[in-house]
């Protein structure tokens, strides 16, 4: 049997996770949701649940993907002490493999949406006009053929293995992603309105933090680390023996947060900017908008008022969004991937051919039901699928797994760390705590 592949460094790591944790939804959904929260309250609720909740479920997907080395079905299926765990794990690693896949399918279709709008930056500059008019429409051929072009290049990254595609790349996008990132923050800084917005976004209102507040902060830490569908598991399962896990949990958790309160910094202001422009930035209830309906529509109106300098921005911002796609998608890609090469004797050239394939044409399904289906796989996998998932891992961490077996997985890397804080508190926090503040979210879902 062929050695496994491993991350070549422990930076290498913490960009690869990072970057499957840094995507449009921390882009477009932390910034909205913290203004529309009661600013900075919400930012400082945030942090604290990243590290109660999200950090901690984090490190069961770490501890467990390193100490099987394998995909997610066969990580699970390896901690099961008897057959009917055995058969339990097997059916949530099959359906974390599932949702990871389904979550792609539609990640693809609006990530081909920011390719078509990079473009269209393009072909503007050079007064394209017919060109860039097709670029910006919803049509079927525009819609299929730049998802298609999406999936080639995350299948592309995901066929060259994990220290040749997923580390080389991660390591070269994120701190582009970063600098282009802090270079529209301080262009946006010097536009008129972006003062208030910032004001909303820093300056905190404490009246609002009520338990609804503590809720949205804590799904959103959850959802912002990608946990639940086995991505962290899989990418555990490529780390030395030699790192210890619990740092670098730390280093991704602050790293995904950190980026998340970057963006708040780009995109209030930008969209106060764009209040100034004449954009309308409110919705119909009086919230911020937030979403597809913020990139999409507010966003471009702002750069369409700056003229020619607007084209730059514009550009330089539908970069920043596909690289944050990007790095997302191949770590979705990477969990079916991974259990196919795993499972069966096909080589990861064929395995991503065939999975990527697959992905291709249940978006294109997406995209030909589109009012049907988008907006239902979306709840499907996010509100619903990823918080179960996530409980059932912890309940793998903290009650299937024996406790000696998880201490030693945990001491490869870190020899003295039944003594630290870490062990005395983390066992009996994902055992108890993390599976009732995660049943607490998907109750609110439920019942939102």
């Amino acid at each position: 049997m062929a050695s496994r592949e491993q991350f070549s460094s422990r930076l290498g790591f913490v960009m690869a996770a990072a970057g499957s944790a840094v995507g449009l939804g921390n882009i477009w959904g932390f910034p909205t949701q913290t203004a529309s929260n009661g600013g900075a309250a919400f930012v400082l609720v945030y942090f604290i649940m990243a590290f109660c909740l999200a950090y901690p479920a984090l490190m069961a997907e770490l501890i467990i993907g390193r100490h099987a080395r394998a995909n997610i079905v066969t990580a699970l299926r390896g901690i099961a002490p008897n057959k009917p765990l055995r058969l339990a794990g097997t059916a949530v690693g099959l359906y974390g493999t599932l949702v990871a896949s389904l979550i792609l399918s539609f990640y693809g279709i609006v990530a081909g949406w920011m390719l078509a709008y990079l473009l269209e930056s393009i072909t503007a500059m050079f007064g394209w006009t017919g060109f860039s008019e097709w670029l910006l429409s919803f049509g079927l051929t525009r819609n299929l053929l730049f998802m298609g072009l999406f999936m080639l290049l995350t299948m592309g990254i995901i066929a060259s293995g994990i220290a040749a595609g997923i580390e080389r790349w991660s390591t070269r996008l994120m701190p582009l992603l970063l600098v282009i990132m802090v270079s529209l923050i301080v262009y946006v800084m010097t536009q008129k309105g972006a003062l208030e917005g910032l004001k909303v976004y820093l300056l905190p209102d404490l009246e609002q933090i009520h338990p609804q507040l503590i809720l949205d902060a804590m799904g959103q830490a959850f959802f912002s680390l990608s946990l639940g569908v086995g991505t962290m598991l899989v990418y555990g399962s490529y780390l030395s023996n030699e790192a210890s896990l619990p740092r670098l949990g730390a280093a991704v958790t602050l790293v995904d947060a950190g980026i998340a309160f970057i963006a708040g910094l780009l995109i209030i202001p930008a969209i106060y900017v764009a209040k100034e422009h004449g954009a309308n930035i409110f919705d119909a209830s009086g919230e911020l908008i937030a979403g597809p309906d913020l990139i999409f529509q507010v966003l471009p109106a702002l750069f369409d008022s700056m003229g020619q300098v607007g084209l730059l921005v514009a550009f330089a911002f539908f970069t920043l969004m596909s690289i944050a796609a990007l790095t997302s998608s191949i770590s979705m890609l990477e969990v079916p991937v991974a259990l196919a090469t795993e499972e069966t004797p096909a080589s990861r050239r064929q395995a991503t051919l065939v999975i990527g394939g697959l992905v291709f044409a249940c978006s294109s399904l997406i995209l030909l039901n589109f009012d049907t289906l988008f907006g239902f796989i979306i709840t499907l996998t996010t509100v619903y699928s990823q918080p179960l998932l996530g409980l059932m891992l912890c309940v793998f961490a903290g009650w299937v797994w024996h406790r000696n077996s998880l201490l030693q997985a945990i001491q490869a890397g870190h020899p003295n760390i039944e003594n630290t804080l870490f062990w005395k508190i983390w066992p009996h926090y994902v055992k108890y705590l993390c599976p009732v503040l995660i049943l607490t979210t998907l109750v609110r879902s439920l019942t939102s």
